[in-house]
């Protein structure tokens, strides 16, 4: 049975393949017939564009009897005789057209029945409502923009498919309008985050993407090469240094949004080259990050949805502030039910771990085991937004400690979803102690560890130049447009997601 299913799916594909290639001969042909007509559409170089579909529909009664001249995409063609209904797709939506013979004449109708779905027309005409009251346009003439080659999707089973979807996102834009609408909500929400920090007197800077040291973070770097210096450089993994070596310059206030790159697995939640924001801040700390964290997301949310109660994934998510704050320590014992306080060892921390039946390598710190208890037992349980505080100084090289209890550091994480939104410190600013941190990532570098910081010199001259108390805070922003967008890989929410290369 499964031979001969295998032998109707090579007939079926056959049989597409070769109707396939009788449109893009008969598409060409057409094209080559109004090129020698002297009305090639590819010498066309503008069209004047007055309105878009949202506007007329969503604002009939001012545009009723009004004449527009539109543009776009050609879906469907419905012919009826002397008349014809099509639909015309432009960036917001569709809107019908009505195309009659008496208004435009027979030479040019008999050319507009011509036409392939796919093809891009500009159209001038009248708003009005037909009998079956559907907002259209009756055209009184129409250009024909763009020759399109190729089919839509449609023809063969629609676009569903993710993988062909993301590497022809052109296609998955025009025939899945769910799709554009992400997009333009993305687009939207990165203009709410700088309306938000501009208007908190913050300013938009840029750094290098080329680093000589991969720094501000924990991850694998791309390694390029500079000829001209004949040096390795890295793709930055984070802009951290850089906008911490501005607040030391006096701006107080800095944020970057921009693309990252960390040269790591990819999944649902992670791609190579992301977009992140970080902003700096002098005189606060981890709290102040928190109140900003909480403040922009919200409002954010309330701006480009309407709303701070969002579903994601079915799950009904309130962004509204405040959100609950829980040491890691706290997390742990509500989670795991295992009482960090009451652990003062390493070798304490290490039997509580195999206790609970986890995998222990080496020799880890109680901190480093803390921090793999609440990744095992805890992350996964924070649905509803929830700042994690209070981290190991293990895994915090670049955080203030706290003051009473030096072994931990003024660091939270956000959670919203059981996945990790933004990373915040209160920055580490005494000079000293940041170099002996840099000096024991090196050493894990040395033993193996590929993400671990790197020393940086120029950083540690700055900071003895004095950096002020500053707090620091880290977001995801294509997680934070999943979260908004209610979308489930991030590669649904980048339009061209990291992909491997098909082979011929």
């Amino acid at each position: 049975m499964s031979n001969n299913n295998e032998i109707n799916n090579n007939e079926l594909k056959n049989t597409e393949e070769l109707d396939l290639n009788e449109i893009l001969l008969v598409r060409r042909e057409k094209l080559k017939d109004l090129q020698n007509a002297g009305q090639d559409p590819f010498k066309i170089v503008k069209y004047d564009v007055t309105h878009h579909t949202a506007e007329i529909i969503e604002n009939f009664e001012e545009f009723e009897g009004k004449d527009v001249s539109l543009a776009g995409r050609l879906m469907s063609k419905r012919g009826m005789g002397k008349s014809s209904f099509c639909d015309l797709q432009d960036r917001d939506g569709k809107i019908q057209l009505y195309v009659r013979i008496n208004d435009i004449g027979a030479e040019e109708y008999e050319n507009f029945k011509k036409l392939d779905l796919g093809d891009i027309i500009g159209v001038k005409g009248y708003v009005f409502r037909t009998k079956m009251g559907e907002i259209s346009v009756h055209v009184t003439s129409y250009t024909l923009l763009s020759k399109s080659l190729r089919p839509l999707p449609e023809k063969f089973h629609g676009l569903k498919d993710p993988d062909t979807r993301y590497r022809q996102r052109y296609l998955d834009l025009i025939v899945n309008p769910e799709v554009r609408k992400t997009f333009m909500i993305r687009s939207k929400i990165i203009s709410a985050i700088r309306r938000f920090l501009d208007n908190r007197g913050f300013l938009e800077v840029e750094t290098p993407i080329l680093n000589t040291i991969p720094g501000g973070a924990a991850a694998r770097p791309f390694i390029t090469h500079h000829n001209t210096l004949d040096i390795d450089m890295y793709l930055r993994i984070a802009p951290e240094l850089y906008l911490k070596r501005l607040i030391v310059g006096g701006l107080e206030r800095v944020y970057e949004l921009g693309r990252m790159f960390r040269n790591e697995g990819m999944s649902i939640k992670h791609n190579p080259e992301f977009t992140m924001m970080e902003v700096y801040q002098a005189y606060t700390d981890y709290h102040g990050m928190m109140d900003l964290a909480e403040s922009m997301i919200s409002s954010v949310a309330q701006e480009v949805l309407g709303t701070t109660k969002i579903s994601y994934q079915g799950t009904e998510i309130d962004l509204t502030p405040p959100w609950p704050r829980l040491t890691m320590v706290e997390a742990v014992k509500k989670y795991a039910d295992v009482d960090f306080n009451n652990i003062k060892t390493d070798e304490e921390a290490i039997k509580a771990a195999k206790e609970k039946g986890l995998t222990i390598e080496g020799k880890p710190t109680k901190g480093e085991v803390l921090n793999l208890f609440f990744e095992e037992f805890a992350e996964q349980n924070l649905i509803q937004p929830t700042f994690i505080i209070d981290y190991p100084v293990e895994v915090s090289p670049l955080t203030k400690r706290k003051p009473d209890q030096p072994e931990l550091t003024e660091r939270f994480e956000l959670f919203i979803t059981g996945r990790e939104f933004g990373n915040a410190y209160s920055e580490l600013n005494d000079p000293i102690d940041q170099k002996e941190r840099f000096l024991d990532q090196v050493r894990k570098r040395e033993a193996g560890d590929e993400e671990a910081n790197m020393m940086d010199d120029d950083f540690v001259t700055a900071l003895e130049h004095g950096l002020p108390p500053t707090g620091g805070l880290g977001i995801g922003i294509d997680r934070l447009v999943m979260l908004l967008t209610d979308s489930y890989s991030i590669r649904d929410v980048l339009l061209f997601p990291t992909m491997k290369p098909i082979k011929d």
